[in-house]
């Protein structure tokens, strides 16, 4: 037997060693899919049957496309450098710099990075004399992006408004000025590239004729334009080998089509489709788990993850009172983890929004954990945290520099680099800080920047207000929110801010003294330098060092194509996981679902899942029902650490509880033997969870959130409601 096949599973050998035709791998979670890719190269060239210039091979990361380079190199005698293998853009420019004169490029047209892209449009924005507030840079970004992975140039977008066809305009614009300066962005490398091959026959029969075998990682990533571009690649009778798993596709908000796979096994009549079911990542239970939340996905191409390395640990679900509660929990857990041999770097902490974060880290924080934030900004050092701080610097000292600077012109208010010149040169010749030289700044430039001194007046004067409303109050008057608010991609970055709101009341409560009349006031309550103080430290102090042990925190996103011996995905409440954006669409449910899966699929030995029977948001306590993704866990692979009752697998709980430190204050009573934050059933709306109640007696009424039912006010005179 040949010795690449070695080691070969049956259905990894089966789909090592097709012939020559259209193929589609299913590759589960853990399952070998880059040693079934780079042995499939590896065969095709050494059984003679394709010479190495004639395999294109496509993945979606550089790390990726690497790692396939390295072993090849290990498994042939051959110069791998000289094949394709790449990422889409990596490719799209190789091609591009082969025929930039067909393409209508310069022989050394430079790429856009985002950043570089941003900037673009911005001076395009100010040569043209257009308002940016009405048109944001970022967002139009996103518009001109968008258009191009559909494969549509500006002329084919169609505009139903003004505000629709001005946006159009822009993008005509904008293609005119990179065109005219000899530059691209991502998007432009793979349209220019799909358009070259399009509309030039005797290049695209070249590479036809040259690439008889196109092998795709991570095909379920792919978006419309990619997969056009290689079928226009295939076109000439290549073989085409895809690789992915639509159980893992959760990219759809950057424009992938899971669809795309029933596309090729259709119109490329796939007769080989293989699924690589056998796991070598996790043990059973948290396979069994994964297998049986995705199963309620319709719309899979199917397949059951298995492992020959046993059953391992029951999955562990903890149910919190609290969002600081279910942080202090795990970091108790990361402690006896330590204690019992685990380094730090074994353990991930996953989440589904990066507002998440913050909780874990202030609880880390306290307890002296080092941590690192994975693909991604610790919590206080993000942008949209950063400016709301800046503002609040101002209102605690005028004269900060660094303050001023950073939101002096943030959101935009037309303060242009030329006035900002001569603040400096004012400031300097008085010997003052920026604020206090803005009177001897003229002109239009004095204007504006006498209207910013005005607005931190204003700011200044809500500084009586309760340390959460004042964060609130400046989020909102600063014209932050409304900022993000009209970005494409700001509910993320809105909801960073709300979580900073959240931090403001965690501190008063942690930190404040009440007086007399039950009012947090004293040397931290309401002292806003302390809170300031408070996120410096947080920001500066635990940040592991590269190669440090440090625990893992990130999105579930971002732990995509990763894996840890302990998982820990917390918050699992409807509403935040799955997202509340996703409850009320089939598919937003689904990618939701794929989401989990990804998530759970990331352990290898223990999993822990966890979820809180309140969480702040937005500085207000908000109610939640158990996330639907637990109820669909088999109640025999789980072992809960806290009580639970009722049906189903998930806990309801008949009254807030508590887990280790002082108890809490018992919620108020709605008077008729409820108790707000209690779990409920009602014949016709089902499970759950009371959040307000009001009246007395025969008058006595409660407001319930049922999930999907949503809101309810019921009059318990009359509703049949039971605990659950």
């Amino acid at each position: 037997m040949n010795p690449l096949l070695d080691h070969l599973n049956a259905p990894q050998l089966a789909a090592v060693t097709l012939p020559p035709v259209h193929a589609l791998i299913l590759a589960g979670a853990g399952s070998g899919k880059t040693r079934v890719l780079t042995t499939r190269i590896a065969w095709l060239i050494s059984t003679g049957q394709v010479a190495p210039p004639g395999i294109l091979a496509v993945t979606f990361t550089n790390k990726a496309a690497r790692e396939m380079q390295t072993r090849l190199a290990g498994m042939l005698p051959i110069n791998i450098r000289g094949m394709w293998i790449g990422t889409f853009h990596g490719l799209c420019n190789r091609l591009l710099r082969a025929h930039h004169r067909d393409a209508g490029l310069p022989q050394l047209f430079q790429i856009l990075d985002s950043a570089d892209q941003q900037s673009s449009v911005k001076r395009l924005l100010k040569s043209l004399n257009v308002d940016d507030e009405k048109f944001p840079p970022r967002e139009l970004c996103h518009f001109i992006n968008a258009q191009k992975e559909q494969g549509l140039r500006a002329a084919a977008v169609e505009a139903w408004d003004d505000w629709a066809r001005k946006r159009v305009e822009l993008y005509q614009a904008y293609e005119a000025q990179c065109q005219r300066e000899g530059v691209v962005d991502f998007a432009e490398l793979l349209l220019r590239s799909y358009e070259l091959l399009e509309r030039n026959e005797p290049l695209r029969r070249h590479y036809q004729e040259r690439f008889r075998h196109v092998l795709v990682d991570e095909f379920q990533d792919t978006n419309k334009l990619q997969y056009r571009w290689l079928k226009l690649l295939a076109g000439g009778g290549a073989n085409l080998f895809c690789v992915g798993d639509d159980d893992q596709s959760i990219y759809a908000f950057r424009g992938a089509d899971v669809g795309n796979m029933a596309d090729f096994e259709r119109e490329f009549k796939v007769t080989n489709l293989i699924r690589l079911e056998q796991n070598y990542r996790s043990h059973g239970n948290i396979l069994d788990a994964a297998n049986a939340i995705i199963k309620n996905n319709p719309s899979r191409l199917g397949k059951n993850l298995w492992t020959e390395a046993g059953s391992g640990e029951p999955i562990r679900i903890y149910e919190s009172y609290s969002d600081g509660d279910e942080a202090r929990w795990i970091v108790e857990e990361v402690k006896a983890l330590q204690r019992d041999g685990h380094t730090r770097a074994e353990i991930a902490l996953l989440y589904r929004s990066n507002a998440q974060s913050r909780a874990l880290e202030h609880a880390l924080f306290n307890a002296g954990l080092p941590y690192r934030v994975y693909g991604g900004l610790r919590f206080f050092e993000r942008a949209e945290i950063k400016h709301a701080l800046a503002y609040l610097r101002l209102i605690a000292n005028s004269d900060d520099d660094t303050a001023f600077a950073r939101v002096v012109n943030f959101p935009a208010r037309g303060i242009g680099a030329r006035s900002l010149e001569n603040l400096q040169d004012a400031a300097k010749a008085a010997g003052s800080s920026l604020h206090a030289a803005i009177p001897r700044v003229g002109g239009a430039g004095g204007v504006k920047l006498a209207g910013f001194a005005q607005l931190i007046v204003s700011l200044r004067d809500a500084a009586h207000l309760p340390l959460p409303e004042l964060v609130d109050h400046v989020v909102e008057l600063s014209g932050l929110h409304s900022h993000y608010q009209n970005e494409k991609e700001g509910q993320e970055r809105l909801a960073n801010l709300d979580e900073l709101i959240n931090a403001a009341a965690s501190f008063v409560a942690e930190e404040g003294t009440p007086d007399p009349d039950g009012e947090i006031t004293g040397q931290y309550g309401n002292d806003l330098s302390s809170f300031l103080a408070h996120a410096s430290l947080e920001a500066g102090e635990h940040q592991a060092g590269e190669g440090d042990d440090a625990l893992q925190l990130m999105t579930v996103h971002s732990a995509k194509g990763l894996e840890f011996n302990m998982v820990f995905i917390s918050g699992l409440e409807d509403g935040l996981f799955p997202h509340e954006n996703s409850l009320l669409e089939d598919k937003g449910l689904e990618e939701e679902r794929r989401l989990m899966y990804v998530a759970v699929t990331r352990a290898r030995q223990r999993l822990y899942l966890s979820f809180a029977q309140t969480r702040m948001l937005h500085g207000q306590t908000r109610y939640n029902l158990p996330s639907r993704f637990l109820d669909e866990v088999p109640g025999e692979l789980v072992k809960w650490l806290t009580p639970r009752a009722g049906k189903g697998g998930f806990a309801v709980p008949s009254a807030p509880t508590y887990s280790g430190g002082t108890p809490r204050r018992s919620e108020p009573s709605s008077g008729s033997g409820f108790r707000i934050g209690q779990s409920v059933m009602h014949a016709k709306f089902g499970l759950g969870v009371i959040v307000n109640a009001e009246g007395g007696g025969t008058d006595a009424r409660v407001q319930v959130n049922f999930g999907n039912a949503g809101m309810k006010w019921l009059a318990l005179s009359v509703a049949k409601l039971e605990a659950a």
